[in-house]
């Protein structure tokens, strides 16, 4: 149950071993908390600040494993961490916890940590706030710019495994026998409106934020597992060449400033959040504390010019007594049999998009203990389907651009695909091969084409217009957001799904409404 990025990794996981399995998302993969996020992959630096050596070190192994099952979607990212006036203990206290950063991931293929003067800062940022400026430490993490793109290809390759993907598909209550175990859920179509029993032998609620929703009915009178806090972001026009990390002088927080597709990203809030998940969204505060942050530490960069926001509730597992920011990354397994007295049910409690691949392997080896099901885990070797790549530039130059040439694709579009679909781009140039119509970009200022929509429908489950454009192709993640091809886009998806005009139309008035709220502080027209 679910199909953020954990449970699509469960799947993938579950299914590689040889496993009978069912991927059930609500809604739409990855439409939660998983296409809100920094779109990093990274140790956490401030993790070491709550001794969370074990989580870092986890993490930067997981990055190395993403680097290489997935170089089409995770890209090496340097960043800055510029220092203004350090004590000596602040001086001390950065260059340790960087030591310790480079010594927890000993094994990686990325630079090691170097310091920069003040003036090598400033010729690299020449934007940044000079007063004070002592230098910067320059260190790497990792990108994943479409980590919606990561969601879905764990779910082609669960498929590709023999698993079922029933996207749109809410699960309304779980199925249980005489004694109480859980044999399944009851599942509602949410396209076709008939409900369906999925029978399993044990089920893992992966609903991220939702989950003590979910187990509500098999937990009543027990505390809650999750605490809830709400991460805001910021899209403004491009104000940084490099990545940035920086602490914010009103409370000291680590926060980022992205490079992100001609964009920069900055981000991150961590405030409590009480109530649905899906409707958080920015507020004032929000948008007024990284504004204020990111233009003291860059005051003529264009942060102002607001293309969007989006909102991302973290699941974290409860802790009191402590700030949001505190809380503990890590997660927890929750076997409601022995914690609950409920067999047949594990929920995971917890988790970040980093180190997904590793939380999943932990949960389908609870699962294969239970099941006796004894199978080794393959997926840190195992490439996505689309990361059978060498050399992504390389492949870009010789294997697709010529392909796209002569199917009249233009550079920019096939640079796209690659980006975007890796070693599965001449998949989606083999669909222009049988109707040229689809070598059309569906929209003139971006390198979107009409193939891309017909696979989003036809091999990736992509039911609404915001499934295709916010979470198959990235055309929802331009400045314009597909707001002036959203008609014609769901014209051509009716064609492939039947919609009629009512139809149509309530589709483009659905992805209308589902980007407002990321767009009620947009300063600028695209």
């Amino acid at each position: 149950m679910g199909g953020g990025i954990i449970g699509a990794g469960i799947a993938r996981d579950a299914a590689r071993r040889g496993l009978c399995v069912a991927l059930v998302e609500a809604h739409d993969l990855a439409s939660g908390t998983s296409s809100r996020p920094t779109r990093l992959i990274h140790g956490g630096l401030r993790y070491l600040e709550n001794l969370d050596f074990a989580l870092v070190r986890e993490d930067m192994r997981e990055r190395e494993v993403l680097l290489r099952v997935a170089p089409h979607l995770v890209f090496p990212l340097p960043f800055h961490l510029p220092m203004y006036r350090p004590s000596l203990f602040e001086r001390g206290k950065l260059r340790a916890g960087m030591l310790l950063y480079d010594a927890l991931s000993f094994d990686k293929s990325l630079p090691r940590r170097t310091w920069l003067s003040s003036a090598e800062v400033r010729r690299l940022e020449p934007g940044l706030e000079p007063d004070g400026l002592r230098g910067a430490w320059r260190f790497y993490d990792a990108q994943v710019p479409y980590v919606e793109r990561l969601v879905v290809e764990n779910a082609l390759d669960a498929a590709a495994h023999g698993a079922v993907v029933l996207n749109h598909a809410r699960s309304s209550r779980f199925a249980r026998d005489a004694t109480g175990r859980v044999t399944g859920a009851a599942v509602e179509d949410g396209i076709g409106g008939r409900e369906v029993t999925v029978r399993a032998r044990l089920t893992v609620n992966a609903t991220g934020p939702w989950l003590d929703t979910t187990t509500s009915d098999l937990r009543p009178a027990k505390p809650p597992l999750l605490r809830l806090t709400k991460g805001v972001h910021l899209v403004t026009d491009p104000g940084t060449t490099t990545a940035q990390a920086l602490l914010a002088k009103s409370d000291g927080r680590l926060f980022f400033i992205v490079p992100w597709n001609g964009f920069s990203l900055i981000g991150t809030t961590d405030t409590d959040y009480h109530g649905d998940p899906g409707d958080a969204a920015a507020d004032e505060d929000d948008v007024r504390y990284l504004l204020a942050e990111s233009g003291r530490a860059f005051p003529k960069a264009p942060f102002h010019r607001v293309h969007y926001t989006w909102a991302g509730v973290r699941a974290l597992v409860r802790t009191e007594g402590v700030k949001e920011g505190e809380v503990s990354r890590k997660h927890e397994i929750h076997d409601h049999e022995r914690r609950d007295g409920v067999p047949g049910l594990l929920s995971v409690v917890g988790g970040k998009v980093t180190g997904y691949r590793a939380i999943a392997e932990e949960v389908v080896n609870a699962v294969g203990r239970k099941l006796a099901h004894r199978a080794a885990c393959g997926t840190a070797l195992a490439a996505l389907p689309g990361g059978s790549l060498d050399d992504v530039a390389r492949f870009a130059r010789y294997e697709v651009r010529p392909q796209a040439a002569d199917l009249g694709v233009d550079v920019a579009s096939s640079d796209h695909l690659v980006r975007t679909y890796g070693s599965l781009a001449p998949a989606v140039l083999d669909l222009v091969r049988h109707d040229r119509s689809l070598a059309a970009r569906l929209c003139p200022h971006e390198p979107v084409i009409a193939a891309e929509l017909v696979r989003a429908v036809d091999t990736e489950w992509a039911a609404s217009v915001g499934d295709a454009l916010l979470r198959r192709t990235g055309l929802g993640l331009t400045a314009c957001q597909g707001a002036e091809c959203v008609t014609s886009v769901a014209a051509r998806m009716a064609d492939r799904l039947g919609w009629d005009r009512a139809e149509r139309e309530a589709q483009v008035a659905a992805y209308r409404g589902e980007i407002e709220p990321m767009r009620r502080f947009r300063t600028t027209q695209a």
